[in-house]
C-alpha cells in the first residue's frame, strides 16, 4: 500500500488570543503528492496534548462526520504528526517576530 505523500502544509489561522476559551489553535491546509489538497484542518488543544480534527459537517441529526480522513492508522499519524510539527514551527517564528 502506498502512503501519500505530504508535500505542504499551510497554516491558515493561528488563534493566540491568551484570553480566549476556544481550544482550536489553528486551521491548516495539507497538499498531498503535489495533487490533492484537504482545507480546513483544525488543530485543537486537548487535555493532554494538540491533536487533528478532520474537516467534517453536521448531519441532519446533530452530528459531525468528517469530509475527508485517512483510514488507517499509518496515514493518520504520519499526518497528525507533520500538521503539529509545522504548527509548532509557524508558532515558533511567529513568536520570534514579536
Amino acid at each position: 500500500m502506498k502512503i501519500l505523500e505530504i508535500t505542504d502544509i499551510r497554516v491558515k489561522k493561528i488563534l493566540t488570543d491568551s484570553t480566549a476559551e476556544s481550544k482550536m489553535k489553528a486551521v491548516v491546509s495539507v497538499t498531498f503528492d503535489d495533487s490533492f489538497v484537504v482545507h480546513d484542518i483544525k488543530i485543537i488543544e486537548g487535555q493532554d496534548k494538540l491533536f487533528t480534527a478532520m474537516p467534517s459537517r453536521k448531519t441532519q441529526e446533530g452530528e459531525f462526520k468528517d469530509i475527508a480522513h485517512p483510514i488507517n492508522r499509518e496515514m493518520r499519524l504520519k499526518l497528525e504528526d507533520a500538521i503539529i510539527a509545522e504548527y509548532k514551527k509557524v508558532l515558533a517564528l511567529s513568536t520570534d517576530r514579536q
